[in-house]
């Protein structure tokens, strides 16, 4: 009896060994490229309470072109603060280098003053931007009707208007600067004023996404090659 017991207990771990033998074998090769060396997935990111796919070259590491548009609120020395038509603030600060224009008119810094409307671009790090250009707008700043406020605790909205790209995924393109990210970020805005435009990517057709924070909607606004909103999401 003894004897069969012992059988019994030896055949039942050789089983055990041989499953986790089994498996040890499957994760190896799942782990393991053709080369012999190991990959690892990229995990995903988050902004604005929503994903976009880690691993792609827009995947953010660090400040990004981008831009706000809204009414000046306060105005010191190096910096002023703006409310978007949305009701983001956003802090602006000035350099030496920043330009200022009304149009296509040069003017001076002294004309930033409280009341203000004005289209800020510039290198963006969440709610604070290095301004290279701020331009005075005519009249006030236009309404946020055309997008979805913040408001803490509530969901995002998720709706598509327009022209989504047929092969577009979160986190694909290639951030962009200069006069390309300025343009996009201007169509941006004067579409859907309200929120802080982080960074411009290139899409593989030649189109632009346009990421957009400090509100529930749109989070993606996508411009075409000769600058003009087609969709959002």
């Amino acid at each position: 009896m003894f004897s069969g017991r012992l059988n019994r207990f030896i055949a039942i771990g050789v089983t055990a060994i041989a499953i986790a033998g089994g498996a040890y074998g499957i994760v190896s090769a799942t782990a393991s490229s053709g080369s012999g060396t190991t990959t690892t997935a990229a995990s995903s990111s988050t902004t604005s309470g929503r994903p976009f796919g880690g691993g792609g070259s827009n995947a953010r590491s660090g400040p990004a072109a981008g831009g706000t548009v809204g009414t000046v609120a306060g105005v010191s020395k190096s910096s002023f603060t703006l409310t978007t038509p949305a009701g983001q603030t956003v802090t602006v600060n000035k350099a030496s280098s920043t330009t200022y224009r009304r149009g296509t008119s040069a003017i001076s810094a002294g004309v930033i003053t409280k009341g203000k409307t004005v289209l800020v671009l510039g290198t963006v790090n969440g709610t604070t931007i290095a301004a290279s250009q701020v331009i005075v707008q005519s009249g006030s700043a236009s309404s946020a009707t055309n997008v979805v406020p913040f408001q803490r605790g509530a969901p995002s909205t998720s709706k598509q208007v327009g022209q989504i790209p047929g092969n577009y995924t979160q986190g694909s393109g290639t951030i962009v600067s200069g006069t390309t990210a300025n343009e996009a970020t201007t169509a941006a805005l004067a579409a859907y004023p309200g929120g802080v435009v982080d960074r411009v990517v290139k899409l593989s057709n030649g189109e632009y996404e346009v990421h957009n924070i400090g509100v529930n909607w749109p989070h993606h606004i996508f411009v075409n090659h000769d600058f003009k909103v087609v969709g959002a999401d």
